[in-house]
């Protein structure tokens, strides 16, 4: 979706996978050392004061004097907020692309308008994080041991003793689960969670798994492979750990699933597996990692590739393996797996 090599996994060598993390990771795991007006007014509940409380994913209550105004979150945590009316002040993790237009992971926020602390994996400018003066941070948790996502592990005591921290965990449950979580997040912060704006996002993302629910029982047979491309691998990802798969896997989807053995490497998430044995795996429908530092399907000219059967067929989708915790960003996710479904051929 969160590196060291295979033989070592750190939360950085699950980055690729399986879903779950990015493949900038994976390929660190793998031998590389080294606008919609979603923040509109409209969700933003009247101004409040006082002290402010949380109790995050860690089970740590953070509290302060005041309603934090200082935010500072990795990319895609600040993209949620940004979807339910809270703007952050500066970012960290996948924000700008190489031609400087807004990553993926940024959603709809307008990224010239906060300081990116640190565009990739290992990145974080402390000094800047300092000046921003900042009230808490707020990141995403791939693991059960509580670690911030993109905070750098080399720098993370000096990072955190700046300013509390919030830890959202998206490790081994299903999307509903952190899309409650962000939620409960943004309305601490000030957001009008009943507002109309946020109520029919709701309502549509609900309909959206109903959708998938009723496709995945009238197409059982249907097989939905995840995989994420680099230069001299291809991952398939388990079901299990990633929000994403373990959801569809829950509303009836038929994931292909890796051998236990096979995922032991990677502690549960993912199977490396060459470009010629990329056909290892029958599937109807492939579900291919959307994140910049991954080898999107237009570009993969591997001749294995292009002679399966489901990329044959055109019966490749585009999977977000660290979805923005709204639920306006995740409907799409949803809808796009149910409609591949309901109109795939069987060709596996």
């Amino acid at each position: 979706m969160s590196n060291a090599r295979a033989t070592h996994l750190t939360r950085r060598g699950i980055l690729a996978a399986g879903g779950a993390l990015g493949l900038g990771a994976v390929l660190a795991a793998c031998g590389d050392d080294d606008k919609k007006n979603g923040g509109s007014d409209s969700t933003k509940a009247a101004a409040k004061s006082g002290p402010w409380t949380f109790e995050d994913d860690r089970g740590t209550t953070v509290k302060t004097d005041k309603i934090p105004a200082n935010i500072v979150a990795f990319t895609g945590v600040a993209a949620a907020l940004y979807d339910y009316g809270i703007e952050v002040k500066g970012v960290f993790g996948p924000t700008r692309t190489k031609d400087g237009k807004a990553d993926v992971q940024a959603g709809d926020m307008d990224v010239s308008k906060v300081t990116v602390l640190g565009n990739e994996w290992g990145q974080f400018n402390i000094e800047k994080y300092a000046g921003l003066a900042p009230d808490v941070l707020v990141s995403t948790m791939f693991d059960g041991a509580g670690t911030l996502w993109y905070v750098p592990e080399e720098s993370a005591d000096k990072i955190l003793k700046l300013a509390p921290s919030v830890g959202i965990s998206v490790y081994d449950v299903q999307m509903p689960k952190p899309l409650e979580r962000m939620l409960a997040l943004a309305e601490s912060l000030g957001a009008d969670v009943k507002s109309a704006k946020i109520t029919e996002a709701k309502k549509k993302f609900e309909a959206a798994a109903e959708r998938l629910r009723k496709a995945a029982k009238a197409r059982p047979e249907i097989k939905v492979l995840a995989g994420s491309a680099s230069q001299d691998i291809f991952y398939v990802s388990g079901s299990n750990l990633s929000i994403d798969l373990e959801y569809f896997k829950a509303l009836g989807v038929n994931i292909v699933e890796p051998s236990a053995e096979a995922l032991k490497a990677s502690g549960g998430w993912f199977e490396n597996l060459s470009w010629e044995t990329v056909d290892k795996y029958p599937a109807d429908v492939i579900i291919m990692d959307d994140r910049t530092s991954t080898i999107q399907p237009a570009d993969i000219t591997e001749a294995t590739w292009k002679k399966l059967p489901a990329v044959k067929a055109g019966q490749v989708i585009a999977r977000t393996p660290e979805p923005i915790l709204s639920y306006d960003k995740c409907t799409p996710i949803l809808d796009n797996l149910a409609e591949a479904i309901e109109k795939a051929k069987k060709v596996a």
